[in-house]
């Protein structure tokens, strides 16, 4: 029976709906350990919302006088360390901006290799699915090591509770900090939407939004759907959106339950960054639109007109 770990990634004290994903890909194998390793000091208030999604125990992982959210290389240390005590198998994690950096200090420190932004993963076989060439093809690839390291797209597995007794406990390893890296400041843009790549819905806006005000169109709608708001490549160019939400090729890339798209084309660079998604409504006027072909639901008509009714209906509705 295997020990699968899941690096637990927390918003201010609160656990990351996109966690509960990783979770449902860890307990996939069937008959797993699934072992929840924390290190921001909430184990015992997530202690009940992870044993929903199938969390045998969760481990609350500290270093005596040490701040490890300053310290990245400490992180990946301690990490190191609770692999060797809990015997794991494998170690799963969210591919957030926060994971890519943690996993890459682990895999190099451990000298593993590692899988970035997966789409599923299957530990009995060592195997993982990596979307490649912009999104044109999907490879199933084999991993070697002791222990796999596999980072998970935000959302790209649909999460799926299953209760379990879990269990709390404290792992305080002795690890020394190499000192080459520091967090000394961390500053944020002040913000009430959604995170764009863990967002479950995304209302998307193309060229055709014409100014950067417009936007407040598609963000009544997505806020209602309790999602964000994001932008093609052509939209940054023009300076209608910041290119933090670019979504894309050389943008971000996500993968809702839901994206919108408002006045976009279906570009190959646009679509590579969201073809993931589980639903993909397109709102164009041109009918030939390409991105027609590869929406499941498709409405012809000026977004300027349908996004305001579709925001009306669901203000009824919600």
């Amino acid at each position: 029976m295997a020990n699968i770990g899941i690096v637990i990634e927390t918003e201010d004290g609160t656990v990351k709906d996109t966690n509960f994903g990783v979770l449902t890909a860890a307990r996939g194998q069937g008959d797993g350990t699934i072992i929840a390793l924390m290190l921001d000091g909430s184990a015992d208030s997530a202690k009940e919302i992870l044993g929903k999604y199938g969390t045998h125990k969760v481990v609350q992982i500290s270093v005596e006088g040490a701040d490890l959210s300053a310290r990245p290389d400490l992180k990946a240390r301690a990490l190191a360390a609770a692999i060797g005590n809990y015997s794991l198998d494998a170690l799963l994690g969210l591919a957030s901006a926060q994971g890519r950096d943690l996993f890459a200090r682990l895999a190099a420190s451990m000298d593993l290799p590692l899988a970035l932004d997966c789409l599923a993963v299957d530990i009995a076989r060592q195997s993982v699915k990596k979307s490649h060439f912009s999104g044109k093809t999907t490879a199933t690839v084999k991993m070697s090591g002791s222990v796999m390291l596999c980072a998970i797209r935000p959302n790209a597995i649909e999460a799926v509770e299953a209760s379990v007794e879990v269990s709390v406990e404290s792992f305080s390893p002795s690890v020394q900090d190499p000192g080459l890296v520091r967090v000394v400041e961390v500053n944020k843009e002040a913000s009430d939407k959604v995170d764009l790549t863990e967002a479950a819905v995304i209302v998307a806006g193309g060229r055709p939004i014409a100014s950067a005000d417009n936007y407040a169109i598609l963000d009544d709608c997505a806020k209602l759907l309790g999602g964000t708001i994001s932008a093609s490549r052509a939209a940054v160019d023009a300076g209608f959106a910041p290119h933090s939400i670019q979504v894309g090729q050389t943008g971000k890339t996500v993968s809702p339950r839901l994206y919108i798209c408002c006045g976009l084309s279906g570009s190959v660079q646009h679509f590579a960054g969201m073809k993931t998604s589980k639903v993909i409504v397109a709102i164009n006027t041109d009918k030939d639109a390409p991105i027609f072909e590869k929406c499941d639901y498709g409405i012809i008509g000026d977004l300027f007109e349908v996004v305001p009714v579709l925001t009306e209906v669901l203000k009824e509705k919600l």
